[in-house]
């Protein structure tokens, strides 16, 4: 007859239980740094009339706190935005005032020069004024980043020259500038007015 051992089978079950058991223990001996964090994290539903009171009143604090940061922003939004309004006013109205001062002068040579044409020999005294005048104007005009614009002798180019006509000359290459009839000026190298010129024909 054949022998049949017997299992325990409760053994290992009670070991499961016991280990779970023990686990469970272990999870439940919190640190009472754990624990403080539970009491703050208390549900509302389970907090006493005193504890309500008291979160009330620091959510209370921290809304005002906010509304009072809040306002204040707005406040310095709106100061910001009336500084910069008016920065922009006195920009558009001041913006020449440099170029201004600078062209003050000119009118005042203008003005001498006017003076001595009255005196004996005012053809030169007028010549010598308006030429004094015209050195002080371009010496403003080129403090301002004003400079003109390269023409006569140069080739034709489009991007800074305006041809008017064409004429037919032996002595320059064909597409060369040979006279200028109004100067082209350049501001900060950026082309403001061509110059108008007269082109050898090809």
């Amino acid at each position: 007859m054949a022998r049949i051992d017997v299992v325990d089978e409760k053994k290992p079950t009670e070991n499961l239980v016991e280990e779970i058991e023990s686990e469970g223990e272990e999870e439940e001996a919190l640190s009472p740094e754990d624990e403080s964090q539970n009491e703050e994290e208390t549900p509302l539903r389970e907090m006493t009339t005193d504890q309500l009171i008291e979160k009330i009143s620091e959510v209370q604090a921290s809304a005002d706190a906010n509304m009072d940061n809040y306002l204040r922003s707005q406040a310095e939004m709106e100061n910001m935005k009336k500084r910069f309004q008016k920065d922009k006013q006195d920009l558009i109205k001041y913006g020449n005032e440099t170029l201004t001062k600078q062209l003050l002068p000119v009118a005042d040579n203008l003005e001498k020069a006017l003076d001595h044409s009255k005196d004996e020999n005012p053809l030169e005294a007028l010549r010598d004024g308006v030429d004094l005048t015209l050195k002080g104007l371009m010496n403003v005009l080129e403090k301002a980043g004003v400079e003109e614009v390269e023409a006569v002798g140069a080739p034709f180019d489009p991007n800074f020259h305006e041809a008017v006509s064409e004429q037919a000359d032996d002595r320059a290459a064909p597409g060369t500038v040979l006279k200028e009839l109004q100067k082209g000026y350049l501001l900060n190298q950026r082309l403001i007015r061509p110059a108008m010129v007269i082109v050898n024909k090809k």
